[in-house]
């Protein structure tokens, strides 16, 4: 299956932090997926595929139809490549449809080890100008991730000036860094972690102030906010009203950003941007549904902007370091049984609350949870232990693997 080649669509790429992560995208829309083994993948916080877990996902994925493409991104040291010819060898056992890299002398060792395996050239390596896609094109990559700081119209003139069969990735949603393509080295030089090896610990969200050399301790705002300010706390990306034009400017591969977040991120989102480009293909021309970008704003982000895709650039916000959180799921359906709904919870959820049941492909539904009961048949009048099996009378049908989902108070 060709990336891009979706009935004249895009490809939609969704992350994959763990098995259940990839489940969700897949089950919501995704058409490829992107992971990473135990080691190099950029991604620490996740919890990644060992190799018997990453073979029953590739193989889960190609049952679905859908390709799965590996990270090995990290920036490489010296002792790195000892240990990668036997990690190549053992992502090519697994089918995976490709590899991520940024480093060229990993781009090298794959050609030599690995060269069946198609290659993709991660974000991290800064694409920012044709002449540098087509430079690793001649290298042997089939597709380049364009760096999150271009504009539309210098995306448009990538596309216009390298070959056609080399495939240009975007990114359209999740969160951006403060430095250039999250080449960056405040973890690292605070915590010991580093950005460029999977383990970032975000630094850029914390408060900061300033601090006089001769009165230690003494705190200086650096707006007139008492609390400080959060000035390199960027923006989340979203481009979900801008898909025209990004497949107008001949993008081949939407990227949604979030490995390390949540099954119930990954359902969202790829929902969200499934029923975006489907709505668009069939709607040329007409303004999106409503109840579609709203669903982005129902999973925890940042305050969003287009980044620097409309020529503007992503802003930060000042205010704080966290994130919005409206909305938490509460359950996923496993099933139908005898005129209940089973459900594994997630949340914490009691009787006669409502909930909205996500499905693929339609507008959320309200429903009262008002009789639940333990598998047994008792009466539950609180679902509060991890991944318990409660059942819901109801009279419609709820498709196994849709997410159920409640307001938070507050």
């Amino acid at each position: 299956m060709k990336a891009g080649n979706f009935n004249g669509l895009p490809e939609l790429l969704a992350p994959a932090g763990d098995f259940e992560r990839l489940k969700a995208a897949i089950q919501f829309g995704a058409n490829a997926v992107y992971l990473a083994g135990k080691e190099f993948g950029m991604r620490a916080a996740s919890p990644n595929f060992g190799p018997e877990e990453l073979a029953f996902a590739v193989k889960y994925a190609h049952d679905q139809n859908v390709r799965v493409y590996l990270t090995c991104n990290n920036v490489m040291s010296n002792a790195d490549f000892s240990l990668l010819p036997d990690f190549l060898r053992a992502v090519r056992d697994s089918g995976v449809d490709a590899l991520i890299l940024t480093d060229l002398g990993v781009l090298s060792l794959a050609k030599r080890i690995v060269p069946d395996l198609e290659i993709h050239i991660s974000t991290q390596a800064g694409v920012m100008n044709w002449a540098t896609a087509e430079a690793f094109y001649q290298l042997g990559a089939k597709r380049v991730v364009l760096a999150r700081e271009l504009k539309l119209e210098e995306i448009a003139e990538i596309r216009a000036k390298v070959p056609k069969d080399l495939e240009l990735e975007v990114f359209v949603h999740g969160s951006m860094c403060v430095s250039f393509s999250g080449r960056c080295l405040l973890s690292e030089y605070f915590t010991g972690r580093s950005a460029n090896r999977g383990d970032c610990a975000q630094p850029c969200r914390w408060n900061y102030a300033l601090m006089e050399q001769t009165r230690p301790g003494e705190y200086l705002p650096v707006e007139e906010d008492h609390g400080g300010t959060y000035i390199l706390n960027s923006r989340d990306l979203c481009l979900i009203k801008s898909i025209p034009e990004l497949i107008h400017a001949g993008v081949d591969s939407l990227k949604i950003e979030g490995r390390a977040k949540s099954a119930y991120y990954a359902a969202v989102t790829t929902n969200a941007y499934r029923c975006a480009l489907d709505w668009y293909s069939r709607n040329p021309g007409e303004k999106l549904p409503a109840w579609i970008p709203e669903e982005l704003n129902k999973i925890s982000h940042r305050e969003y902007s287009s980044g620097f895709f409309l020529g503007g650039t992503p802003g930060q916000i000042y205010e704080n370091g966290g994130y919005v959180r409206g909305w938490e799921i509460i359950a996923v359906c496993t099933g139908m049984r005898d005129g209940f709904a089973v459900l594994s919870q997630r949340n914490r959820f009691f009787r006669g609350d409502r909930a909205e049941v996500l499905e693929p492909g339609i507008p959320p539904d309200t429903v009262s949870l008002t009789e639940i009961f333990e598998e047994d048949g008792t009466p539950l009048e609180c679902a509060n232990h991890a991944e318990m099996c409660v059942l819901l009378r109801t009279e419609r049908q709820i498709s196994a693997g849709a997410v159920f989902r409640k307001k938070i108070k507050g």
